[in-house]
């Protein structure tokens, strides 16, 4: 599967690493992370997550942190839409898979609204550059994956929530909450 981008457009300062797996009779070793790639990212937190199929951990938005999100096992989508009113690429989205086949990594900036959805027992590395502990209400926003103004292609119909996020409204209250433009400026 390991597709990269299958819908949207490429998002301004989004990077999709390809990591190279090197393989012997003992096993194998993949670099999933090296101050040298330049990524613009300074993680303080690293975590690991297990998701059961079905699973969709978003739409979240962050002011103040940036995000590194790499499949370990398993398929994933990585829903993105681009809500930095002075990127290029604003309001735009993209939508990833993402499998084992060809471990993969997604490193996007703050102001990136996110989601990320489970096609299969998966576990998957998250690094912030802003611990958990530290999060709060002023940094922490989301709206339902669902919204059609997203304009996200998601291929499946129903997904399992936390409770906070089967609270989240729409996109346009977000945006609202945000004080953004609803348009390209």
């Amino acid at each position: 599967m390991s597709r990269g981008l299958i819908s949207g457009e490429q998002l301004e300062g989004v990077n999709l690493i390809r990591h190279e797996m090197k393989a012997d009779c003992r096993g194998s070793f993949t670099e999933v992370f090296q101050h040298s790639w330049d990524l613009k990212f300074e993680p303080c937190q690293w975590s690991i997550v297990h998701s059961v199929p079905e699973v969709l951990r978003g739409m979240h938005y962050h002011r103040r942190h940036d995000e590194y999100f790499g499949l370990i096992s398993g398929k994933c989508l990585v829903g993105l839409v681009d809500l930095r009113p002075e990127s290029s690429t604003y309001l735009s989205n993209a939508l990833y898979a993402l499998d084992d086949s060809n471990i993969s990594s997604l490193c996007f900036p703050r102001g990136i609204l996110h989601g990320w959805y489970f096609l299969s027992d998966s576990i998957h590395l998250q690094g912030v550059s802003e611990s958990f502990a530290d999060y709060g209400s002023d940094d922490n926003f989301g709206c339902h994956w669902n919204d059609p103004e997203l304009g996200i292609d998601w291929p499946f119909d129903r997904a399992i929530l936390s409770e906070r996020a089967e609270g989240f409204g729409s996109f346009s209250h977000l945006m609202e909450t945000l004080k953004l433009p609803s348009v390209r400026t």
